[in-house]
């Protein structure tokens, strides 16, 4: 899309045109968000997540609005589907630009005193060292397109603590650190690696939280904008960060919260 004002051409600042994107949990909820904004951006998309009928649906979502996109089968705890998401995304594209490291787990809900190693290994596995394998995959690809992007999609609670949510917390905290470390490794090669810590979002995943009559009126008396929020106000924020508008921005955390965590008791 190019807009002209009098001789000079004006450029869309947010095309993705021509790029391709790996989108983890984009099935549903914050992943298909992100992905359905990335294609409208002219990005071609993998979707993946653990079962491939729900990515098929997805990615038939995206080419029914005049997108392109695919399905992709992958276990985030696994490295070798990691790997082969990455691969099977490259071979059928030629290139890789965008990676939206989504997908997350939350096996726990309780105080850290009842933690088991499994648990906390799970978590730690699937939310933290996923992220590290993808990079580390993909970041080579994106170095021979010319840079990139890469995305980590935490939580409003890797910033606070939690008395049920704790093991969740320390792993979204911790993706802060893997930014910040992959920002610095890759930028030299024109890649820029961003995290958004979102807050409560209205998908499957938060249900026991905003389905809860008391916790949900609670959290949107405490919020400034006085509302939960919704998986598209995550999608623009990726498809900024992916873009060639914040090619300047690497290794920080964006809050997408409407405003919970800036205010006191």
């Amino acid at each position: 899309m190019t807009q002209t004002t009098g001789d000079n051409p004006m450029k869309n600042p947010f095309s993705l045109e021509g790029k391709v994107a790996i989108v983890t949990g984009g099935s549903k909820g914050i992943g298909l968000s992100i992905a359905h904004h990335l294609a409208a951006m002219g990005a071609k998309v993998a979707i993946a997540s653990r079962k491939i009928e729900a990515c098929e649906a997805a990615a038939q979502e995206i080419r029914d609005a005049g997108g392109e996109a695919m399905a992709v089968a992958c276990n985030i705890s696994r490295r070798d589907e990691c790997e082969a998401l990455v691969a099977k995304t490259h071979d059928t594209w030629g290139r890789l630009d965008i990676f939206v490291a989504n997908a997350a787990v939350n096996p726990i809900y309780g105080p850290l005193a009842d933690l088991t190693d499994e648990a906390f290994n799970k978590v730690m596995t699937s939310n933290v060292h996923s992220a590290i394998w993808f990079a580390n995959a993909a970041m080579p690809h994106m170095a021979e397109a010319g840079g990139g992007a890469f995305i980590i999609v935490s939580s409003i609670g890797g910033l606070r603590g939690s008395a049920t949510l704790g093991a969740y917390g320390i792993s979204k905290t911790a993706d802060v650190g893997v930014t910040r470390s992959l920002a610095v490794e890759w930028g030299p090669k024109n890649i820029t690696v961003n995290c958004i810590m979102p807050g409560l979002i209205k998908t499957d995943f938060a249900r026991a939280l905003w389905e809860n009559d008391s916790l949900r009126d609670d959290r949107i008396a405490r919020t400034p904008v006085r509302r939960l929020g919704a998986p598209e106000d995550i999608g623009g924020v990726a498809t900024f960060l992916a873009g060639p508008s914040a090619r300047f921005i690497t290794g920080e955390v964006i809050v997408v919260d409407g405003g919970t965590t800036i205010v006191g008791p």
